[in-house]
């Protein structure tokens, strides 16, 4: 037997549980956090996820980003793995930002980076007038492709949605900010609310075409949108508040022309879930990176 296969115990290494993008811990999305992960292995990581049993765990090495440090540019460095209870994802912003908020939780609020399989995430972590930590986080560059009609079509059957529910100013796009998601725009709140999808054959659509989760949005305001993310390919029905889909949407937005730079924009999401969260994103005038922003809090 191999020490892959002996089942977690609860000395084995320190989970800690966070709600990311909320100041309630029955809010938001949580995320399971591991602060030192040296000497776990990929399958001893997925395990461990997959008995957390949240959309995403943090798996963190620390001293890994040693450049970023010595160059003035972070206090701390980590190497950053995650893990949904099936896969690994290259990027996961919700595990992010509690991951951050949970460093700052026992060193203070700082400035870190992290090395992720998507590329290097600059996190910085203050502290509000409220005294809650705010985390806001880097992406990485951002990027949108077309999507093809019969690609759009498969997508909006599985989901039982029909083209005229969609709105016709945010046209679906592939966005990019460290995983690749699928931007669908409701034409209404009522149709984003109303979600029951064929489980399986979006987990298959999405696996084939490499995405992590749909990007399912509604337009309340200029800056102010509600969104929705179906998560079948981690064995997640939906993901409650979803930072690296936020980044992604923010550069959909800018490429789309939907919003000028600069600009900071509201994301309402977990509402339908009982789990309200509420994320920022900012989008900086020259500068085609999406910054991306909340609160975190410990699930006790």
């Amino acid at each position: 037997m191999t020490s892959d296969d002996v089942p977690l115990t609860a000395s084995e290494t320190d989970i800690l549980r966070y709600a990311a993008f909320a100041t309630d811990p029955g809010g938001g999305n949580p995320a399971g956090v591991v602060l030192d992960a040296s000497g776990l292995s990929a399958e001893r990581m997925l395990a461990i996820a997959a008995e957390v049993g949240y959309s995403e765990t943090a798996f963190l090495i620390p001293d890994a980003a040693a450049a970023a440090v010595a160059e003035g540019r972070a206090e701390a460095g980590y190497t950053v793995r995650y893990f949904s209870p099936l896969l690994e994802v290259p990027f996961c912003g919700h595990a992010t930002v509690a991951s951050a908020v949970a460093i700052a939780d026992r060193t203070g609020p700082g400035r870190y980076v992290f090395a992720t399989a998507a590329g290097e995430v600059a996190i910085e972590v203050d502290k509000g007038a409220d005294g809650a930590l705010r985390a806001t986080l880097t992406s990485v560059e951002p990027h949108v492709e077309e999507v093809s009609e019969a690609d759009v079509t498969e997508a909006l059957a599985l989901l039982g949605w029909s083209a005229d529910e969609l709105d016709a100013a945010l046209p679906p796009r592939i966005a990019y900010a460290g995983a690749r998601h699928l931007v669908l725009a409701a034409a209404t709140r009522d149709r984003l609310a109303r979600l029951d999808y064929d489980f399986d054959g979006l987990a298959a659509y999405m696996t084939a075409r490499g995405l992590t989760t749909l990007q399912l949005v509604w337009r309340e305001s200029e800056h102010v949108f509600h969104a929705r993310d179906p998560f079948p390919v981690g064995g997640v029905v939906e993901d409650p508040a979803t930072g690296a889909a936020a980044a992604a949407f923010g550069a959909y937005l800018r490429e789309r022309g939907a919003v000028t730079a600069p600009a900071t924009l509201t994301l309402h999401q977990g509402e339908d879930l009982g789990r309200p969260g509420v994320l920022g994103v900012e989008l900086r005038e020259g500068d085609t990176r999406v910054r991306v922003s909340g609160t975190a809090v410990a699930i006790p």
